[in-house]
Parts: C-alpha cells; sequence; structure tokens
C-alpha cells in the first residue's frame, strides 16, 4: 500500500535559502533539497483502487492560485530541545482555506487525515535526543523572509522509506484554475 500525502512543491530559490540554515545543532537531520514541501493532508497508507478516488476528489478543488511568503523559523517542542525545525509562511488564510477544501473533500468521503490539525509549515531539520538547543538560530531567524512561493498547483505525493530518510515522489499534480467563479 502507498504512502501518501497532498503538498505544495517548494520553488527552487526558497529551497536553497532554506538549506543555508544548516548548522551544527546537535541530533539535527536536516532535509535534503528533495525532501522539502509543504504537507497539505497527510493520507498514510492507502490501499490502490482509494488512490484514484483521492485524484478525482483533488482535481475537483477549486482555488485562484495565489502566493505565499516563506519567512521565519519556528519548532514543535521546546527551543531548547526542539523536535522539528520549520520555516513558516504567510499569510495563511489563503493557503487555510485552500487546504480545508481539499480535507473536507476527502474526510466527507471516507479518507481520515493523519494530520487533522493544520499548521502550514515546511520542516527543514528533524531531531533525534540528545538535541541541542535550537533557541540561537530560531531568534537569529525569526523575522528571516526565504523568499515568495507561488501557489498554482498541488501534487499528491508517495513517500517511501530511504536509508537517508523518506523520499517523496509526485505521483500526479493538480493545477489551480486560473479564475474561480
Amino acid at each position: 500500500m502507498p504512502r501518501l500525502f497532498f503538498g505544495l512543491e517548494i520553488p527552487e530559490a526558497v529551497k536553497a535559502s532554506l538549506l543555508q540554515m544548516k548548522t551544527q545543532v546537535a541530533g539535527a537531520r536536516w532535509q535534503s533539497r528533495g525532501q522539502l514541501h509543504l504537507t497539505l493532508a497527510f493520507l498514510g497508507q492507502v490501499e490502490e483502487p482509494q488512490v484514484a478516488l483521492a485524484c478525482d476528489l483533488a482535481r475537483g478543488v477549486t482555488r485562484a492560485p495565489f502566493e505565499l511568503n516563506v519567512q521565519g523559523l519556528g519548532c514543535f517542542g521546546s527551543p531548547e530541545s526542539p523536535k522539528i525545525l520549520w520555516a513558516g509562511v504567510s499569510p495563511e488564510d489563503q493557503l487555510r482555506e485552500f487546504q480545508q477544501n481539499l480535507a473536507n473533500r476527502l474526510t466527507n468521503n471516507g479518507f481520515t487525515l493523519k494530520n487533522p490539525s493544520f499548521k502550514p509549515h515546511i520542516t527543514i531539520s528533524r531531531f533525534r535526543p540528545p538535541t541541542g538547543s535550537g533557541a540561537s538560530l530560531l531568534e537569529s531567524h525569526r523575522n528571516t523572509s526565504f523568499g515568495t512561493m507561488p501557489v498554482k498547483d498541488f501534487v499528491l505525493f508517495e513517500s517511501t522509506p530511504g536509508a537517508s530518510g523518506s523520499v517523496y515522489t509526485v505521483l500526479e499534480r493538480f493545477v489551480l484554475p486560473p479564475h474561480t467563479d
């Protein structure tokens, strides 16, 4: 059974800016260029017949394209012992509306999302104990701008375990219509 999620791809210029954050922090496992993304809806393991249904539902999402600013660092866990280091996005309102539309279509048709509470972010590092403090990195990049991200489409990713972390493969791309009536 494939392990799937819907997400946004990150522009190469933004990836380059995010990858400059790599510093020596104990326990940090920095994401590679190919691992950087923004998760919209994590489906987990999906039976093969359900993959087609998920794609059909995604095709029904109507939303005009919009733009996000990738800005600032945050973390899940405490700054002194983080679990995840992430970059934020703004404005969140259009993204939340878009994500909620997709999530509702999926959950109303039998899918259970593995990330029911949505916190828009781009994971840049995961931590394993013992972890060092990320407080100074967070403080020095609280308001750093990493670039803009046009949202013109979204994708269905398959996540496959790999030696250096998960490998994400695009299974299908869903283009947002230029205008919604």
